[in-house]
């Protein structure tokens, strides 16, 4: 329930790495990309079916090339990334003189537009670069220094252009709608420019908008105070266990020990240990909370929001009812989790149930999964999509864009980090194990939809949102394990697979779920004028864990600290709704794809491929709905929960088959 993957500092990654930033803090869409390649980089937490085995970490010479990231389609050498670096800023410096010129007529607004494309290009080039190469080799810091000067830079533009937004919507929009409708050049830029219009409203004139936009590092502040408290400053307690083993417990090693240890008075013993860490700084930590709070409500209230939700959702058009719908159906459905957790209780042979044995497998095994091998597996298993999809993942798995085991200096996790005009760059630690595989489909799931959005759109729409991201990557995990399933036949074997299907849904869809429903009660407890202490969120936390788990979990007093080491709820307020939400489409969305008659199942696949090529070439409800989804609807949602009963039902006759 607490210690998530997901959304929890205990997976050491955030769910997307920070992406170029366009000018305005995100508020145009195509100019200012709140998302620029937000849609193009994503990481991957899941259950492990076993313990990963801690190995020294190899040097990254003695990996083969085939299994190492090849920088030199994005640019030859540093050289050539100096020159790109001034050549982006001298095309910083032309666009800002074109401050006053949009009325001038549509080809000086289309001269505008193709400018910033022409810039945002260069963003990904020299941005990805240095970014890359630092995350498998952090210990270089000449690397470092020059992915420094990379933020810089943009920073200086961010400011340096937030007079566009405003200027264009001092146009008449019915002027601008002609100019759309006489100027076929225009068109890429149609939905972005019209998007720009329904904003409007929450748009300030120019003096407002660079205020605000100066005010970004200030906005900042909660976040890089979260982060030095919780990593520079915090210090994690060293334990003696029953087995004789002494442990730091530092994230990694506490979720490490919660899935290897068999001793639950040992977890019990970490987990108390390990957040009682957060619970000694807890009124800091509700504190620094609050004042994320404040200004998000500050945020919301100076561009004329009635909520931090509608201030939230309103960049992507998403209404209000998807968020209080997908809680509301979620409380609702609560019966297969705590199903789940009884049948774990069952099997681990335990007198109570608690958070910290979420982590412990039900059942080991010793089968391997090389890299070699799972490729080809993740390769065989999204047949179902065609013979198109197929060749195109295949050329992506061959070599130079996955860089693909440990290495000293390599970061933790994994990602998919697009580079536009170049493709998707893919990082693993693949270990052998089943959750390496799982992940290997998983990223390679965005990579996919960063490759057939990058054919398929021009730049200016070749971005994907964050709330679509997900869909793409579970399908493909749902593919993997559907293929897997047919292909096992060994009871633990597939009982093991069964158990990760579910372990993801609880982590991606309930807990995200449960997340989702303690941010939007404690931001309504700053717009309503409620206090916000280190008691009232540790109270709001124990409730949702008894509101979701009901009596099948026994909760624990010190767990009310959870709300401090959960990283998105100070980093990006609001995010992991979208989890969830990506989820329950995937899963309605896979079950089109794989029943019903072949018709049909043909036309799902076509709307499920549009979809991956659309980019963010609409507003991504309308792109969910021609794929067949409807959040504003119970049906998604609904689609998980039955899913997470069926999968409980399926391990509990897999498990009175082992023997």
């Amino acid at each position: 329930a607490a210690d998530t993957r997901r959304a929890s500092p205990a997976g050491i990654l955030v769910a997307f790495g920070t992406p170029p930033p366009g000018p305005c803090q995100g508020w145009h869409h195509s100019m200012i990309r709140p998302t620029a390649i937000a849609g193009a980089i994503a990481v991957a937490f899941a259950m492990l079916a076993e313990p990963a085995q801690a190995a020294a970490p190899r040097q990254r010479a003695d990996i083969p090339a085939e299994f190492r990231w090849d920088f030199s389609p994005i640019y030859a050498d540093w050289t050539a990334w100096e020159a790109g670096m001034a050549d982006m800023e001298r095309r910083m410096e032309a666009f800002a003189r074109l401050k006053g010129s949009l009325g001038q007529g549509p080809q000086a607004l289309l001269a505008a537009y193709q400018a910033y494309d022409q810039i945002g290009k260069l963003q990904y080039l020299v941005y990805r670069y240095p970014q890359l190469q630092r995350d498998v080799n952090t210990r270089d810091q000449a690397v470092s220094g020059r992915f420094q000067r990379v933020g810089a830079v943009f920073a200086k533009f961010d400011a340096a252009t937030s007079w566009f937004t405003p200027e264009l919507l001092t146009l008449p929009e019915a002027t601008v709608r002609g100019w759309l409708d006489s100027t076929p050049a225009l068109a890429p830029y149609r939905h972005t420019i019209l998007d720009e219009f329904r904003k409007r409203a929450h748009v300030l004139d120019e003096k407002g908008e660079r205020i605000l936009s100066l005010a970004g590092p200030t906005n900042q502040a909660p976040r890089t105070v979260y982060e030095e408290l919780s990593t520079s400053d915090i210090q994690f307690p060293t334990l003696t266990f029953s087995d004789g083993q002494t442990v730091k417990l530092a994230p990694g090693a506490y979720a490490a020990l919660l899935e290897s240890n068999r001793n639950q008075a040992d977890r019990a013993k970490a987990a108390e240990a390990h957040l009682g860490t957060y619970g000694a700084n807890a009124a800091t930590y509700a504190a620094i909370y609050k004042g994320v709070l404040e200004r998000d409500w500050f945020l919301a209230q100076a561009r004329n929001f009635p909520t931090t939700l509608d201030a939230a959702l309103f960049g992507n058009a998403i209404p209000r009812a998807v968020v209080e719908n997908l809680i509301a159906a979620t409380r609702a459905g609560t019966a297969p989790l705590q199903r789940y957790i009884r049948l774990r209780q069952k099997l681990l042979g335990l007198k109570e149930y608690h958070t910290y044995d979420n982590f412990q497998p039900l059942f080991r095994t010793d089968k391997k999964y090389p890299y070699p091998q799972a490729r080809e597996v993740v390769l065989a298993s999204v047949a179902p999509l065609g013979e198109e999809y197929g060749s195109r993942y295949r050329r992506f798995l061959q070599g130079g864009r996955i860089d693909v085991y440990e290495s000293e200096g390599k970061r933790a996790g994994a990602y998919n980090a697009g580079v536009y005009g170049v493709g998707p760059y893919l990082l693993l630690n693949h270990n052998d194990t089943m959750d390496a595989m799982f992940t290997l489909a998983h990223e390679a799931g965005h990579a996919m939809h960063t490759v057939l959005s990058y054919e398929h759109q021009p730049f200016v729409t070749a971005d994907y949102t964050i709330f679509v991201a997900e869909v793409a990557s579970t399908t493909n995990e749902r593919f993997l394990l559907e293929h897997l399933l047919k292909t096992t036949t060994d009871p633990k074997e597939r009982f093991l697979l069964l158990q990760h299907a579910a372990d993801q849904i609880m982590q991606t869809f309930y807990t995200q779920v449960m997340f989702a429903d303690f941010e939007l009660q404690a931001h309504r407890l700053v717009e309503q004028g409620q206090p916000v202490t280190a008691e009232v969120l540790n109270a709001l936390y124990l409730q949702l864990l008894k509101d979701y788990y009901g009596d099948a979990l026994t909760r624990d007093d010190f767990y009310k600290w959870t709300w401090a080491r959960i990283g998105h709820f100070f980093n990006s307020p609001y995010y992991v709704y979208q989890y969830a939400t990506c989820f329950a489409s995937s899963a309605q969305i896979f079950k089109a794809l794989t029943s019903g008659p072949e018709a049909e199942r043909k036309a799902a696949t076509e709307r499920y491929l549009t979809l991956l090529k659309s980019g963010g070439n609409d507003h991504p409800m309308e792109q969910l709905r021609k794929a067949g989804v409807d959040l504003t609807q119970r049906a998604p949602v609904q689609a998980v929960i039955d899913q997470m009963d069926e999968l409980v039902a399926r391990m509990e006759k897999e498990a009175a088959a082992i023997r």
